[in-house]
């Protein structure tokens, strides 16, 4: 798996332990009026990371504390990339590699966004993404790759022992109905609903131009918390 892109931001999008997400931590400018920043361009993102991330759709969720959203994927091709910050409130946004076959399958890494640090996370094709409100509101924007497609929309429970989230142990957890029925991730396998590693980086590796990237690495943890 590579280490840091290539900062043509002038900083490093760093490659989490999870092959196919990176975190942005951005520069943020600061004077009398307030702030500004820069969380994408699609130019340099696509010099950082080697391909172009196609915005489709974008979406913002409000969430109060404790709401928990996913585990979430979709079926590749085309699957569904998301580049995900926090506007407002902060959250504990998690990354968990569903591809059957991936040297890491199963594992989850969990990166903090918040209004203060101003990070992205971004999820390629294939992966599992989901996050929970640590803040009494947190508002969360998301530029998906592809458009809401319902029949190629899974999930799997964010629960689920077998995968075992590090999720804050000092609140009460609120599901929607959807993903408190959503399968384990053994369940989900079973049912032949997860995506191939083979095909993702097949996918991806179309995308770019090249051999296909990453090698599924491990990893469970928080990142730079």
């Amino acid at each position: 798996m590579p280490g840091p892109a290539a900062a043509v931001y002038g900083f490093p999008m760093d490659a989490l332990d999870v092959a196919g997400a990176w975190v942005l931590t951005p520069r943020i400018h600061t004077d009398g009026r307030g702030s500004f920043l820069e969380w994408f361009r699609e130019g340099e993102f696509h010099a950082d990371l080697g391909y172009r991330m196609d915005v489709a759709q974008a979406n913002c969720s409000v969430s109060r504390r404790g709401v928990i959203r996913g585990i979430h994927f979709s079926d590749v091709p085309p699957g569904q990339a998301k580049y995900v910050t926090c506007a407002s409130g902060a959250i504990l946004d998690v990354v968990v590699d569903l591809r059957v076959g991936s040297p890491g399958f199963g594992h989850w890494q969990a990166v903090r966004l918040d209004d203060e640090r101003r990070r992205a996370l971004y999820i390629s094709e294939g992966l599992g993404h989901a996050f929970v409100a640590l803040s009494d509101q947190a508002t969360v924007l998301y530029l998906c790759s592809t458009p809401y497609a319902p029949a190629r929309e899974h999930g799997v429970h964010p629960l689920d022992p077998g995968i075992g989230i590090a999720w804050p142990a000092d609140m009460e957890f609120v599901l929607s109905d959807k993903d408190a029925s959503a399968p384990s991730l053994s369940q989900a396998q079973a049912a032949g609903l997860l995506p191939d590693f083979g095909a993702c980086q097949a996918y991806i590796a179309d995308l770019s131009g090249a051999p296909g990237r990453g090698d599924g690495r491990a990893g469970s943890r928080t990142f730079g918390a």
